[in-house]
């Protein structure tokens, strides 16, 4: 499906957007493979948030560096990119 949008941009300008839709059919395997990378993603996300509200003097920076050494002990760190 295609969709155009076309907007005007000071009355002298027309630009125009296109964006398309594709739909996904993954195999058994890749579905599995999706689904755990999200829930990695979605564990990590949420207990960087929680040690944001336990700790406020945790930043990004500290976390950052953090994640290199959970990576080394999580064989599911270890298995996504980040």
């Amino acid at each position: 499906m295609i969709e155009e949008k076309i907007s005007r941009n000071n009355r002298e300008h027309m630009t125009t957007k296109r964006t398309y839709k594709f739909r996904l059919y993954p195999t058994k395997q890749q579905k599995i493979l999706l689904d755990n990378t999200i829930e990695t993603y979605r564990r990590l996300y949420n207990d960087s948030l929680g040690e944001r509200r336990v700790d406020w003097d945790v930043g990004f920076y500290e976390q950052k560096q953090l994640l290199t050494l959970r990576k080394q002990d999580s064989k599911y760190l270890k298995q996504v990119h980040s």
